[in-house]
């Protein structure tokens, strides 16, 4: 069972944007506001998706994180990295962001729960912000809560988003509204900093970054389509047809489902 909310179960609580002047509080001061956010795990899910904007998140005392499951048995990422749910659907708090990420095949029955799908449709009524990395946009799209938005994906996965009526973009991050989605796996950390930088302001964002050393200079050059060597893109391509094939499958399906038609 899905616990039902209403703005009620928000009283006097001030939108996170528009904190003013944030200073260092100790944690665990009692007049400090928390912002509740929410990633949504299930078996499959790529762990990266979730840690990376999950570690940029956790760094300021006010935010309280939440690993949200159907169930609290703990489960395996896609990458077989052990999660442990730390709140179910039935006792998830009033969230102000919820961030679904992708995942392997495990993802695919996500897109048909249904009671996956309607706990999401009820936090996009009261949340500040929705928002997804990698191929949860999928799933965001397959909950109704992504058609007519500007949005982006996996680039392996950008025509499979279209398909289910998002405008997709080809950017690492993308805002329309209080929409944010992040494009590949990695992008969570920029994903992560710029969400901060909308709660507290571009200094917290900045503190953060220099509090992980972020400063990309890869090794390889291959991060993008655009820079990638085009047998690079071929052997990438090739290895994850299988995956991408069952993918297709359900993203048609669930076009069909919302009744979204080419």
């Amino acid at each position: 069972m899905i616990k039902e909310y209403s703005t009620e179960d928000y009283p006097c609580r001030e939108p996170p944007s528009s904190i003013v002047g944030y200073s260092l509080i100790e944690e665990g001061d009692p007049h400090m506001q928390q912002t509740q956010i929410g990633f949504f795990i299930y078996p499959d899910v790529v762990q990266l998706d979730v840690m990376a904007a999950y570690q940029v998140l956790a760094f300021p005392p006010q935010t309280t994180l939440h690993l949200i499951s159907k169930t609290a048995i703990p489960l395996k990422s896609n990458e077989g990295l052990s999660l442990q749910p730390t709140v179910t659907f039935e006792d998830c708090p009033p969230l102000d962001i919820i961030c679904v990420p992708g995942g392997g095949l495990g993802q695919l029955e996500v897109m048909q729960d249904s009671e996956s799908l309607d706990f999401l449709r009820q936090q996009s009524r009261l949340v500040q912000y929705i928002t997804s990395v990698c191929t949860g946009s999928l799933i965001l799209a397959a909950a109704g809560l992504l058609q007519g938005y500007r949005a982006t994906t996996h680039c392996l996965f950008h025509d499979q988003l279209a398909m289910l009526g998002v405008e997709v973009v080809s950017e690492r991050v993308v805002m329309d509204g209080n929409r944010i989605t992040g494009a590949g796996v990695t992008s969570g950390l920029d994903f992560g900093l710029t969400l901060l930088s909308l709660l507290y302001g571009e200094t917290m964002a900045k503190m953060a970054q220099l509090m992980m050393e972020y400063s990309p200079n890869p090794p390889f050059n291959s991060g993008t389509p655009n820079t990638a060597e085009p047998d690079v893109i071929a052997a990438l391509t090739q290895a994850g047809q299988p995956l991408m094939e069952a993918f297709l499958k359900q993203t048609q399906a669930t076009a069909a489902q919302l009744q979204i038609f080419p």
